[in-house]
């Protein structure tokens, strides 16, 4: 009875968490669609400055030194992480919140194919079965009806950095795998070289686009309403902090079809949301096409997980955590980036 009250907390947990994070998200870049860039550079200030604050009451979160040699690194892990905050918040910004799950939709796909790559294999004909259920639910949510209003159709660009998105987070997956080991092995470390380095490169990209002079000059004109910025950068910020610890302990207690359920109801509630509190447009095409990503994905999970509990264990040099099994079957699955 423990263990189930333990597996229903940490669900919820991570559900309510990844959803205060897409709703609020989506508030404040309704209220501000200029400054997504600098919001991006204020939540990875907060992770960080939370982590550093976590460090003085517990051994478990472990701040890095910092070192030329390290960074060099995890260049590419920090260049996808700062890529990825910007086009999520970008997809999410120009898309209805309902639609934000169709408009993310090939994340499944890209990451089969990016590990597949990246790891010489080739992946089983039911994973590629799967992976061709989840596209074909994509294309069915994108194929518009005549009948949907202007507001709801979203452009071709907020789609493309939907893909975008979805491609960020299929090489996350390979490259946190990979990154690891400079950070010994530590999951907060690596966390925290990956915001900070993202901070960095927001903040000098917001310099870049003209956010930073934008944002200071709606401060001085008297005439912005600011408090939405402001409370939707602490509250995202907490809850982006919490959502990796979410996502690590969701894994950690739970399988990995356990998980996926509840992401599937996540996505449910997310939807239903979206048309309450937005008034977003859902329409039977788009619950399809929702209904056919969801099955594709739950249908991968469950395949892989089979496959998992078939494989021989791995010889004790080589953990099972590196195995191209695991990284495909929980890596890119079990924690999306939810700052967006």
């Amino acid at each position: 009875m423990a263990v189930s009250s333990q597996v229903v907390g940490v669900v919820a947990f991570y559900m309510v968490a990844a959803l205060v994070m897409v709703f609020v998200n989506k508030i404040v870049l309704n209220a501000t669609p200029n400054l997504p860039t600098l919001f991006m550079f204020f939540q990875s200030v907060m992770t960080v400055l939370l982590l550093n604050f976590t460090a003085l009451f517990t051994s478990h979160v472990k701040i890095p030194t910092f070192d030329y040699t390290t960074a060099q690194k995890l260049t590419p892990l920090i260049l996808i992480d700062a890529s990825g905050f910007i086009f999520n918040a970008l997809c999410l910004r120009d898309v209805e919140a309902a639609f934000y799950q169709i408009a993310r939709g090939l994340v499944l796909p890209l990451t089969i194919a990016v590990v597949s790559v990246s790891s010489f294999t080739r992946p089983s004909l039911p994973v590629v079965g799967c992976a061709a259920i989840v596209t074909l639910g994509f294309f069915i949510g994108t194929s518009f009806s005549k009948d949907l209003p202007a507001q709801a159709v979203p452009a071709p660009l907020a789609l493309f950095y939907g893909f975008l998105s979805s491609l960020a987070i299929a090489f996350h997956a390979v490259l946190v795998k990979s990154s690891l080991p400079h950070v010994g092995g530590s999951s907060t470390m690596l966390s925290y070289w990956s915001n900070l380095g993202s901070a960095i490169l927001l903040g000098g990209l917001a310099i870049l686009k003209g956010e930073v002079t934008e944002f200071w000059g709606m401060i001085h004109t008297g005439g912005w309403d600011w408090s939405t910025f402001l409370w939707g950068n602490l509250v995202t910020g907490v809850f982006g902090f919490l959502i990796s610890i979410a996502g690590i302990l969701s894994v950690k207690v739970t399988s990995p079809v356990t998980h996926m359920f509840s992401s599937a109801a996540r996505s449910g509630l997310q939807v239903f949301l979206g048309v309450k509190l937005f008034g977003d447009v859902f329409t039977t095409r788009r619950a399809l096409s929702v209904f056919t990503i969801l099955c594709g994905t739950l249908l991968y999970t469950y395949i892989k997980s089979q496959e998992g509990s078939a494989t021989p264990a791995p010889a004790p040099h080589r953990p099972a955590s590196a195995t191209p099994k695991d990284l495909e079957a929980q890596s890119p699955l079990m924690v999306e980036n939810e700052k967006a």
